[in-house]
This record gives C-alpha cells, structure tokens and sequence, in this order.
C-alpha cells in the first residue's frame, strides 16, 4: 500500500487528484492547502509519497518552499506543474524531488509515478530526458575506490535509502537519531559526489553498492 499526502491550494485540485488516485494499492493519508500545513501533519500522516499541485500558480516559488521546508529528506515529492522550463526541473530533480510532470497527466500515469516515486525512483517524461540528462558526464570513480570511502553504516544506510525509507525509518532500524542519519546521508552524497538521495542511490546502483 502506498501512501500518500495531497498539497494544492485549491479544494477542487485536491478533490480531483483524490479521485485520480482512486486506486486499490494507494491510499490518501490527508491533504492541505499549503506546504506549512503540511509540516503540521506529516509526523502523523506518515506518506510514502507527497503529491505538490502546482499547476495553479508559478513553479519556481513552489519548489523554492518545498526545498526550504527540508520535506525532501524525509519524504518521496512529486510536484505536478506546467509549463516548467528545463532550468526548473533540473533544480527540481537536484534538489531530491522525484519527478517533475504537467498535471494534465492520465490517472494511471498519476498512479504509476506515485508508485514509482514511494520506490526511490525518479520519474522523467521522454522529452525531459534530453533537457535533465548531460550528453558527456565525468568519469566515476573506480567501485573498489567507492567501496573503501564509505562506511559499512554508510552503505547500509544507502541500501535503506534505496529501499525508499525516510530518515525516521532508517533512525528507527538501525537504532540511531534522525540527526545522525542526516549526517550519514550528507557524508553518502559527498562521498559519491552526488546531488541528491536519489542521485546517491542511481551511482550506488551503477557502482554495484546497491543490492536490488
């Protein structure tokens, strides 16, 4: 069952997308109007996924209060938008939010993308993909070279990472604060160079890290 919290201004975007998740295997947690509302509410809705409509107002000063919120860290976000430029949803995508897509998405598209995201993974529109994806990247480091620089605590919080579990669920496994896994996860990402947990993950797959 993945679970589900709704944020859109309006009261008819968030009945829609209530209906447009209707699904057997999702469940809606709660929703509200704003992104402050949300932080009130999300230590007891606990989401697997928040969904952020933005498509009635500008993107980027949406995506500015959902980083700044720190949502993110504890969290899969997918934020529905139109019309954002490839500037947006590369910040969108750096910044950890799981996918970037136009709301006039199918419900299935809508279903598939939650599903997709509460997995840990990142979700792209095959036009995006030119726009998000650089033509020449730098070479990665050798896996024998990443696997000596992290941790044995390192790599097992990169598996639960994987495994889509926020940091209160990782804290809550392995025995450890909520601000001790925030510094595992900032020393993963800059250990692996990456941007983003989900970043993390995709090089720890890539590198053999990962175990799928």
């Amino acid at each position: 069952m993945t679970r589900v919290f709704i944020v859109a201004a309006s009261p008819a975007a968030r009945a829609s997308l209530e209906i447009r998740l209707k699904s057997g295997d999702i469940e809606i947690g709660g929703t509200a109007a704003t992104l402050d509302a949300l932080g009130a509410e999300l230590s007891d809705a606990l989401p697997d996924v928040v969904l952020v409509d933005a498509s009635s107002e500008p993107v980027e000063p949406v995506l500015q209060s959902i980083i700044a919120s720190d949502v993110i860290s504890d969290v899969s976000v997918v934020l529905l938008a139109d019309a954002a430029s490839p500037k947006v949803l590369e910040q969108a995508l750096h910044s950890g939010i799981s996918a970037l897509l136009p709301s006039n998405i199918s419900p299935d598209q809508l279903a598939a993308t939650v599903r997709a995201a509460a997995s840990g993974l990142v979700v792209l529109r095959p036009a995006q993909i030119s726009d998000s994806v650089p033509k020449t990247s730098a070479p990665e480091p050798p896996v024998d070279d990443l696997i000596e620089s992290l941790t044995p605590r390192e790599r097992e919080v990169l598996q639960m990472l994987a495994g889509g579990l926020a940091n209160k669920e990782i804290a809550a496994r392995l025995d450890i604060s909520e601000h001790t896994v925030k510094f595992h996860v900032g020393s993963i990402l800059g250990k692996l160079g990456a941007g983003s947990r989900t970043e993390a993950v995709s090089i720890g797959v890539r590198r053999g890290l990962v175990l799928l």
